[in-house]
């Protein structure tokens, strides 16, 4: 079909065209004037992504900023946000609703599901492309009721984030408080074998008493360095025996005896040579000397065995020593034994405290959470009754009408000459004959009249 022929059936069929143009307008402005006006309530939230997490100190990473503006769309358009609206408003009590809702469903199911999914149908939420600002609208013939229910979405979901956050903490918290129940029993326990051992062990202070030890054992083996030498330097002096012995040698009273003698034995001498031996006088000087000579050698006698005294106490305090030095070092080794089997004791006691105040920690910070009443989502323009209403818009439904009724008529005058076909055009001619027009007259009167002639093709 040519733009020519497409023409001449609307020239010659106008009348069905238009007639479903005002026909389509016509409806449209009385159902547009019929209908009841709809008012639009819109409430804005502002969702805070980049500020850290009060108590966990996290920031949401930039990359999952979409999928939870997403997320945060479908919480909203959620079931368990519009039953939170049905409470909030307390739609649920009343009787009017409850009417229309044993109506509807013959009293089956529950009315809040039944309400919220009504609010759900008239509630529309557009997310900011550029911000996190999400937009809560709701319709209804009343623009009172329209705000009040915008605004009971938008309160709604804060509440609901922020019971999101709180439950699974909640959840948490049972969790690590049984831990910590465990963690601090097991603390408990091995604080108790600790104390047990040392107990048992007589240990206070492992490395002081270690350190007291080991120095008591230098001492002793200190000691046992001097009395081995005592032990020796005696035992050589009981070998060389006699007068030689550097104690009998230095000894003042013996040193006396040795004087008093030799001064004797001169007077001895002196004596024989002036009186004779027989002489009485020389007689008691004779025995004076020998007294002197008994005395001195009773004292080298008693030096000498002083002496052997001296060795064997020397030997038997180096026995004795050695035994200490035995003992101590037994005790040592006990004590390092005893050491190591508390080390092992402290490190089971370190290790229960650290597992107890990691897990004590974590209660405390999901405790925290689970009594948070703080959300990153605010309401940042509360919805407020509408002046205007939003639907039926007349001078949109008209210009669509006009759109519409136009399509309608073409389409009519188009249906009408293909179940009614005539011939309007030199094209429809040689189409339904099938000849070649040769020339056309026009109806027009005889002054312009004019003769037109086809090239045959």
């Amino acid at each position: 079909m040519t733009l020519q022929q497409f023409l001449a059936i609307l020239l010659a069929r106008y009348k069905i065209a238009l007639y479903a143009l005002l026909a389509t307008v016509a409806t449209t402005v009385v159902v547009s004037l019929l209908l009841p006006r709809q008012y639009t309530a819109s409430a804005e939230v502002v969702v805070d992504v980049k500020s850290p997490d009060p108590i966990a100190g996290m920031v949401l990473p930039a990359l999952a900023m979409p999928g939870y503006m997403a997320t945060q769309v479908d919480i909203i358009n959620s079931d368990r946000v519009a039953q939170r609206v049905v409470r909030l408003l307390r739609l649920d009590q009343n009787p009017q609703v409850q009417q229309d809702w044993r109506e509807a469903t013959e009293g089956q199911g529950r009315i809040d599901v039944w309400l919220a999914a009504l609010l759900k149908k008239k509630l529309d939420v557009k997310p900011s492309r550029e911000s996190n600002v999400i937009a809560v609208g709701f319709q209804s013939t009343d623009p009172q009721f329209a705000a009040a229910v915008a605004n009971a979405f938008a309160q709604a979901y804060i509440d609901t984030t922020i019971e999101l956050k709180v439950e699974p903490a909640r959840q948490y918290a049972q969790y690590f408080e049984v831990q910590v129940k465990a963690r601090r029993e097991a603390l408990e326990q091995a604080q108790a074998r600790l104390s047990e051992f040392q107990k048992a062990k007589g240990i206070v202070a492992t490395d002081d008493r270690l350190n007291y030890e080991n120095q008591k054992l230098n001492e002793l083996q200190t000691q046992l360095v001097i009395a081995e030498g005592q032990s020796a330097e005696a035992q050589s002096k009981q070998r060389t025996g006699g007068d030689t012995l550097q104690d009998v040698m230095l000894n003042p009273l013996i040193q006396q005896l040795k004087a008093d003698v030799a001064r004797a034995e001169a007077k001895l001498q002196e004596l024989a040579g002036n009186l004779g031996r027989n002489h009485p006088q020389y007689q008691r000087q004779e025995a004076e000397t020998a007294s002197l000579r008994q005395q001195l050698a009773a004292e080298t006698r008693q030096v000498a065995s002083a002496i052997g005294t001296s060795s064997r106490v020397s030997r038997q305090k180096e026995a004795e020593l050695r035994a200490a030095i035995e003992t101590h070092k037994q005790r040592i080794l006990q004590l390092k034994e005893g050491r190591d089997e508390v080390a092992v004791l402290q490190r089971e006691v370190e290790t229960a405290q650290r597992a107890y105040e990691l897990v004590a920690q974590r209660l405390t910070q999901t405790d925290l959470e689970s009594r948070s009443t703080q959300t990153n989502v605010s309401v940042l323009t509360p919805a407020v009754a509408p002046l205007e209403h939003s639907s039926p818009r007349l001078l949109l439904n008209t210009a669509l009408a006009v759109f519409l009724g136009t399509l309608l008529g073409v389409g009519a005058a188009l249906l009408m000459e293909l179940l009614d076909r005539r011939v309007r055009s030199a094209e429809d001619l040689a189409e339904g004959l099938g000849l070649h027009v040769l020339a056309n007259i026009d109806a027009r009167p005889r002054k312009g009249r004019r003769l037109r002639l086809f090239a045959a093709a």
